[in-house]
């Protein structure tokens, strides 16, 4: 037996020994004076680019340079370990082993990172599955340290466990001239941005690499086929898939065109150091039939493994008619073919849901979102202010974290993962959601802008950064007038500005103020310009009284003092020197005269900052044609019409089809949500709500007068086939010109319960261009006068 006092005493010790190991697995791990060890089993080429990629991306931020070492440190060593989970030791030291039965860290590219906190030391240990599994463990350290010039850290104890769920993640890096920012990129700036992807989940990556039959871009670093193989080496480098878009746009029963096509892919091929996946899209662009496009595509396969025997082909179903839908799933079930991967759904794809029924199992699935375009796209911004539509267009910086994470959501369980489709740097936050949800899908959307703002900006930018992100996308909701939240994200993001100077060359925070700034001066804009226009309709609406040419006069005086005197000029003086900034930093082209971007709808932000918000430039050129009319009575009563446009009068109802603000009973969303015409490359005159539209919209009218007459009044082109509830009805004026007029007589019968519904049949215009559609802008429910 121990004598009381001593069981007492080590009693004592052991508590103090358990309070001690508690306190130190609590505290951060100080990373300032770590090393840097690697187990001999870690494949290159990652056992060098992961160290190398941590310590360059610590010394950015911290100053601190790791150094690497063969063997444990002695004296109270730190060290951050690198390990695969097949390994028993490192330098005579045990890899931590989980008790987890589930060890992600054993399954394809999943990762542990432990930490390992005793009195003698500390080791962080990046346990990965293969090469990629150590890139990811990585990538998560790196996006979970505090850094800063005072600090090196990690929160403790660490003890997290992956794999991802999703086994493409993929985003397209077209190096040519219709981008509008890649094409101005040095090789390192490649290497830069497709590192941070791969810190954030991204294990693939897509260039274009033939078929650029336009001019080079006046940007280029490098002439593009050598950008294309220096993409491949980056690749290889990250151990990241290098696939390639690469469309077959001529006839393939040409058969010296087709000799010629195999040839170009084979040098390519060859001077390639990485590629693993040939995309070739079945359409948008191309226009061959399966029947000659399969066996072309065995003959790529042919010449493809002679340089990279594991690599595949992959084919889009885009544009294929049915019957060649269904001679594309009987040459599988015929031929079984194993040189195909796969099936890539892009627009114009038949449905997730189909193609996953109909591919046979062996065949992978994979999705091509776009996740650059805004509008006239497959996943636009859903009744987007017309104001946005019309000045920031197709391309503007555009993070949608929350709606991008709920469509993946939707889209993913039919696919092996995506590969989206970008054309610029302007849908960064885009990227990092699409891979971050493809590697968990659970992973909340505020934790990846948090991650995404605390390494992109530092430790104390994770929240605002979060918040700031969630706020540029809450000022595309719903009419832009009434969106008063659209200052206080100006506000927001103004004061980070001032709290964080040291941003002032990071592009992200560029892109970032730009769009809070561009934002904040379109609502501006549009309310002060609405606002002179409702002056001059009334203006206009005197012409009996003052005469038609004083009126005309009077309002364009009004409606044209948004151009003499313009609302809030330091904010357009701020956008300029943004654009001007962005250029500098990341060659993002804004405008096409000033910056050469490829074309207006390339993120031409800078071009249609002024655009009009009212309809002055239409006004101008419908008063020299009222000035033509014969009589005064004509002319007034063209003008009286044109003041009442928006305001029918008591009982009467107008609606702009695509607009939010002005579309109160519209019930559907056009297939590009706001669907702009984009005439005269973005410069039309016409009037602004005839540049949006629908095709076969629906509208409902309640608290109708069950005694009145009603007639209904469309302005559009080409065909409208009405109906009110439920009934076609025959016009009685129907002119297809462009804004000309369509009338039908409502039906009493109709009203006597005080509501209709009134939609259209959509004409069957498939033969046609779709700028040759019908179209739908404006609807009037007239109140006849007299109807009481």
């Amino acid at each position: 037996m121990y004598p009381t006092r001593l069981v007492s005493r080590l009693a004592l010790l052991l508590v103090l020994i358990v309070a001690k190991s508690a306190v130190l697995l609590a505290q951060p791990i100080n990373l300032q004076r770590a090393v840097v060890l690697l187990s001999p089993s870690v494949p290159a080429p990652i056992r060098v680019t992961a160290p190398q990629m941590l310590t360059e991306e610590i010394a950015k931020r911290t100053g601190i340079t790791l150094k690497s070492v063969t063997g444990w440190p002695k004296t109270n060593p730190v060290c951050v370990a690198f390990a695969l989970a097949g390994d028993t030791d490192v330098a005579g030291v045990p890899v931590p082993v989980s008790p987890d039965r589930q060890r992600p860290e054993t399954r394809p590219e999943g990762f542990r990172v432990v930490s390992d906190v005793t009195p003698k030391g500390t080791t962080l240990w990046i346990i990965g599955a293969d090469a990629r599994g150590i890139l990811y463990g990585t990538g998560w350290l790196l996006r979970n340290l505090t850094m800063d010039r005072k600090r090196l850290e990690l929160a403790a104890p660490a003890n997290i466990a992956t794999a991802p769920a999703y086994p493409i993640r993929g985003h397209q890096l077209g190096y040519r001239s219709t981008a509008n920012s890649y094409d101005a990129w040095t090789v390192a700036q490649f290497d830069q941005y497709i590192r941070e992807l791969a810190i954030f989940g991204t294990n693939a990556i897509e260039g274009i690499p033939f078929h650029e039959e336009e001019k080079p871009s006046p940007h280029f670093k490098l002439p593009a086929p050598e950008m294309r193989i220096k993409m491949s080496e980056i690749c290889q480098k990250y151990d990241l898939d290098y696939w390639v878009w690469t469309p077959a746009t001529f006839a393939l029963t040409d058969e010296a065109k087709r000799t010629a096509e195999l040839d170009l892919h084979e040098s390519f091929y060859k001077a390639c150091p990485r590629l693993d996946h040939i995309f070739v899209p079945g359409g948008d662009p191309g226009d061959n039939h399966p029947r000659e496009v399969m066996p072309f595509l065995k003959d790529l396969h042919k010449r493809l493994v002679n340089y990279h025997p594991k690599a595949k082909i992959w084919l889009s179903l885009q544009g294929f008619s049915v019957e060649q839908v269904d001679y594309f799933y009987g040459y599988l079930a015929q031929n079984k073919p194993d040189w195909l991967a796969g099936v890539v759904h892009g627009p114009g794809s038949p449905s997730l849901a189909e193609t996953r029924f109909r591919l046979p199992k062996q065949y992978q699935l994979r999705q091509y979102p776009d996740i650059t375009h805004n509008i006239r796209c497959e996943y636009p911004v859903e009744r987007w202010d017309q104001a946005y539509a019309l000045t920031l267009g197709r391309e503007a910086a555009n993070p949608r974290p929350n709606f991008f994470a709920k469509a993946q959501a939707a889209a993913a369980p039919f696919t092996d993962g995506f590969v989206s489709y970008s054309d610029g740097c302007h849908d960064d936050v885009n990227k990092v959601v699409w891979s971050m949800r493809g590697w968990n899908p659970e992973a909340d959307v505020n934790e990846i802008l948090a991650d995404y703002g605390r390494f992109f900006f530092g430790p104390t930018l994770d929240a605002a950064t979060a918040n700031g992100i969630a706020a540029l996308e809450q000022n595309w909701q719903g009419p832009l007038a009434e969106n008063g939240g659209v200052e206080a994200t100006l506000a927001y993001w103004k004061k980070l500005e001032a709290d964080q100077p040291a941003l002032a060359t990071n592009w992200r925070w560029q892109l970032f103020l730009l769009r809070a700034t561009y934002d904040a001066y379109t609502r501006r804009r549009l309310l002060y310009e609405q606002g002179l226009e409702k002056t001059a309709n009334q203006q206009l609406a005197s012409a009996d009284r003052v005469g038609p040419e004083v009126a005309m006069s009077q309002a364009l005086d009004v409606v044209n003092r948004a151009d003499k005197n313009p609302v809030s000029p330091e904010l357009r003086s701020r956008i300029e020197s943004l654009c001007a900034d962005l250029f500098a930093s990341v060659g993002l082209q804004t405008s096409v005269p000033k910056y050469q971007a490829k074309g207006y709808e390339r993120g031409c932000v800078l071009d249609f900052v002024d655009y009009p918000l009212n309809n002055r430039w239409w006004l101008a050129d419908e008063f020299v044609k009222i000035k033509s009319l014969k009589t005064k009575a004509e002319q007034v009563n063209r003008l009286q019409e044109i003041s009442a446009w928006e305001n029918p009068g008591k009982g009467s109802f107008y609606d702009d089809v695509s607009s939010v603000s002005k579309g109160p009973r519209v019930k559907t969303i056009s297939d590009d949500a706001t669907d702009i015409a984009w005439w005269q490359d973005g410069r039309s005159r016409a009037r602004l709500s005839s540049q949006t539209y629908q095709r076969s919209p629906s509208l409902t009218y309640e608290n109708l007068d069950p005694g009145a007459r009603y007639v209904v009044r469309v302005v559009g082109f080409g065909e409208a086939l009405l109906r009110v509830d439920g009934q076609r009805l025959e016009p009685t004026l129907y002119n297809r010109e462009a804004d000309t007029v369509k009338e039908w007589i409502v039906p009493l019968s109709a009203t006597l319960d005080g509501r209709i519904s009134v939609t259209f049949d959509q004409p069957e215009e498939s033969h046609l261009n779709w700028r040759q559609n019908s179209r739908i802008s404006d609807i009037w429910l007239l109140k006849e006068k007299g109807s009481e």
